[in-house]
């Protein structure tokens, strides 16, 4: 049940004079200086209460309630505050509503209209300080519209004024706020380079100028553990929202212009101009060149023991195809400064190696419970004979399947492929296992397990 809306103590009113209760509303459009002792909400509180004890004569007093909206603008009726007095004005609390000064309450001659409308509603006067009129009558309504009328005028050019401070302050490569991107973080309102971050933003647009494409690169970078800068792992959206800010080139945008900006650059021009060069093809031409390329099983699958991705190459040399899979390193030049990398193998031996352990792995007892176990989370009648059958009957028929569907269950079967020089460490992607169960086990008659 609400409450009522209580009165201060005053010395008692004449029997037949109506009493006639007073909120007072206060509002300052920013934060600045509300820490102080006595700050501009409190300056406005005590002159609309001094008005009311002038006024005791007439019958009114003042309710203890207090609507203060501090930091709030005026160009919207979405205040705390404001919500608050016209619930107890629509519970019939309220007689009279004071304000300093009429733009405290709003500067939109629209939601003034509103407001008055509700005031009237439920027999509410409303009255400014330093403003005298009566709303009660045309003369008052028409100076009431006056004032209103030039409290918007000044909001507007307020607001123009900010703009074009803006952009000005855009133009000349200076830091306005909003989000700050990854790789980025502000220091005396101005970006400074994160190196943490900026190594991300890096791996994200060279992974895309090598891939040309985002989900093949995806997998890489939930692989690597990479995530934005809200913490969440890479989507589609993320990336190519990534590989168009141009404040990674050392600009400054706004409203579609671009300006040198103060901040330093993360991505070198070359980089950037060979993912937009991507970026501008078509969605059809970039799939067409991809599938024209040689199959690579272990593309976004295979690290170094630096802990860096190894990408997928291959020459032509007298009508024949050599692949091979390539340290990053290598690709950006720093092979020399890390001995121990791996830097190039052959891809067909290394794609041997990993193929023989993946055999040798699903015929393990442990890796058939694990998947048969992950597995019954959507198929709880599937058994673990099931199971063993179908992991089972992959590898007769490995032989026989087109590249690219063996790079497509590679990519299912395998999390990460870690190689050193004393050979490959495997990680099983279980979830994807159980998923390729259910589809051999489906199409395997319960007949044929049982027979």
């Amino acid at each position: 049940m609400r409450r009522a809306a209580t009165t201060a103590a005053e010395p008692a009113l004449p029997a037949k004079l109506r009493k006639l209760r007073c909120a007072v509303y206060t509002r300052k459009s920013t934060e600045e200086g509300l820490e102080q002792a006595f700050n501009s909400l409190d300056a406005q509180r005590e002159a609309c209460e001094a008005y009311i004890a002038s006024q005791r004569a007439e019958g009114w007093v003042l309710v203890h309630d207090r609507y203060d909206d501090g930091g709030v603008s005026g160009g919207t009726l979405d205040r705390p505050a404001l919500k608050r007095l016209l619930a107890d004005i629509e519970a019939g609390l309220i007689d009279v509503v004071v304000v300093y000064k009429i733009d405290r309450l709003s500067r939109s001659l629209m939601d003034f209209a509103k407001l008055v409308e509700t005031f009237d509603a439920h027999d509410v006067t409303f009255v400014s300080v330093t403003q005298s009129f009566n709303t009660t009558t045309s003369m008052g309504r028409l100076t009431l519209n006056i004032l209103l009328s030039f409290a918007q005028f000044e909001r507007e050019v307020i607001g123009e004024r900010v703009r074009d401070k803006i952009a000005a302050s855009r133009a000349r490569g200076m830091w306005m706020g909003g989000p700050v991107p990854l790789g980025y973080r502000v220091e005396n309102r101005k970006l400074v380079v994160d190196e943490a971050g900026a190594a991300v933003v890096r791996r994200v647009f060279e992974g895309f100028a090598e891939l040309g494409s985002a989900t093949r690169l995806l997998p890489i970078l939930r692989a690597e553990g990479l995530v934005t800068k809200t913490g969440r792992p890479f989507d589609n959206g993320a990336v190519y929202k990534l590989l168009v800010n141009r404040t990674y080139l050392g600009e400054a945008v706004h409203k579609g212009r671009s300006y040198p900006g103060e901040h330093a650059a993360i991505i070198p021009r070359h980089l950037w101009d060979r993912v937009h060069a991507i970026l501008a093809e078509s969605p059809r031409a970039r799939a067409a060149r991809h599938r024209d390329r040689p199959p690579a099983l272990l593309r976004g699958l295979l690290f170094g023991p630096d802990g860096r991705a190894m990408s997928p190459t291959y020459t032509r040399k007298k009508g024949r195809l050599y692949r091979y899979y390539v340290s990053q390193a290598v690709l950006q030049g720093g092979a020399a400064a890390n001995d121990s990398a791996v830097r190039r193998l052959p891809a067909g031996e290394i794609e041997g190696v990993v193929m023989a352990q993946l055999r040798a792995l699903l015929r393990q007892p442990e890796v058939i419970v694990g998947t048969w176990r992950a597995a019954r989370a959507e198929a709880p009648d599937l058994t673990e004979a099931e199971v063993r059958e179908a992991l089972g009957r992959l590898d007769p028929l490995w032989d026989e399947l087109f590249p690219g569907e063996q790079e497509r269950i590679v990519q299912l079967l395998v999390e990460r492929v870690t190689v050193t020089h004393a050979g490959a460490e495997i990680r099983l992607n279980l979830e994807g296992l159980a998923g390729l169960a259910r589809d051999l086990a489906a199409k395997q008659p319960r007949e044929a397990l049982t027979a």
